[in-house]
């Protein structure tokens, strides 16, 4: 039976994916500057242009109420996920825009399924180097975790969803736009990583984009409607070393031979590299390394995340080895659109 969904953050990673599941459901996108055009199967994608942040989106009460009134589901993927936004941008976007989506569905009677983050269990650990704060990921876990505050505080029942980190679809490595463990990746490919902050035992949770779109699919589709979800790895979850492997083995079949990055402490980075080298990298460059550093700080542990992924219906837990396949299909994509390959040079 088809649904009235209101999707946010169609134009994101996790949202442009999800609408293509959703082809069998009527969609509503709410877009904050472009309108989303098209169809999702054989019905019209709708565009209502708001801000999630604004009380009723910024809508007048006229649209406010007839959006409403035809909504049964509302999943909520618009957010800010950059490390380098400032906090008041972040919480306003992340903390505000939840308050604003638990509102909405109460006055619409709809089901919402919130898309928070995995990492909000773990902390980022507080750095001070020269006496000014680096770049951490403690400014974006601290805004999710306030979301999911306001969902409390304002009687949230619907669900919980939490990915880990999401790169691109398992068989192409297609993916609407580049995530932070790509950088880690394209980095290591052009030999601009020298070392990175985690140790080699520590876990890398993330999923390929188009088994988290299916799982919240599955969760629209068969109506559920409460409770903590969490669409990561879990125990399959692949350490780092074994990640650097990965990006190696596609690099030589391209043609590259980039050198193994040295895993080490995080604190050797701030002790020796930082005061020595940092500074005299380009405001681009050095900017590029902070944002890695802050990613790296969520792999700062070898736990694993809980997956309720096989609890889906039809939506089975990935293995290491398709994770494997997975992220050996991110690096060749992204050595394909960065034109990095180079057997036809060494042939």
């Amino acid at each position: 039976m088809p649904k009235n969904v209101l999707l946010t953050g169609a134009s994101g990673v996790i949202g442009s994916a999800l609408l293509g599941q959703l082809s069998h459901h009527h969609v509503t996108c709410l877009t904050h500057r472009r309108p989303v055009r098209g169809a999702a199967g054989g019905h019209p994608v709708v565009s209502v242009q708001g801000d999630t942040a604004r009380p009723d989106f910024g809508l007048s009460p006229g649209a406010y109420r007839a959006l409403a009134e035809n909504t049964d589901v509302v999943v909520h993927c618009a957010g800010n996920t950059s490390f380098d936004a400032a906090s008041e941008t972040s919480h306003r976007v992340n903390a505000d825009g939840a308050r604003n989506m638990v509102r909405f569905a109460r006055r619409s009677g709809a089901v919402l399924h919130h898309v928070s983050t995995a990492f909000v269990v773990r902390r980022a650990r507080e750095r001070e180097v020269a006496g000014e704060s680096a770049t951490t990921a403690h400014h974006y876990l601290d805004s999710k975790r306030a979301a999911e505050e306001a969902l409390a505080e304002e009687g949230h029942t619907g669900t919980v969803l939490r990915p880990g980190i999401v790169i691109g679809h398992s068989v192409t490595g297609r993916i609407s736009a580049l995530q932070g463990l790509h950088s880690i990746m394209l980095a290591t490919l052009q030999n601009t990583l020298p070392m990175a902050p985690v140790l080699p035992d520590h876990r890398v949770d993330f999923l390929p984009v188009d088994v988290v779109a299916r799982a919240i699919r599955s969760i629209v589709d068969h109506g559920v409607d409460s409770g903590e979800h969490w669409l990561t790895a879990g125990d399959a979850a692949l350490p780092a070393q074994r990640l650097i492997d990965l990006i190696l083995e596609v690099a030589r079949d391209h043609g590259l031979e980039p050198p193994r990055p040295r895993l080490v402490e995080p604190d050797v980075i701030d002790r020796l590299i930082r005061p020595v080298f940092l500074g005299q990298l380009p405001e681009r460059d050095r900017g590029r390394f902070e944002t890695m550093l802050g990613l790296t700080e969520l792999f700062d542990t070898v736990e694993c995340f809980p997956s309720t992924l096989g609890a889906l219906p039809g939506i089975a837990q990935p293995t290491s080895d398709e994770l494997a396949d997975a992220c050996r299909a991110s690096v060749a994509y992204l050595i394909r659109i960065r034109r990095l390959d180079r057997r036809g040079a060494a042939a």
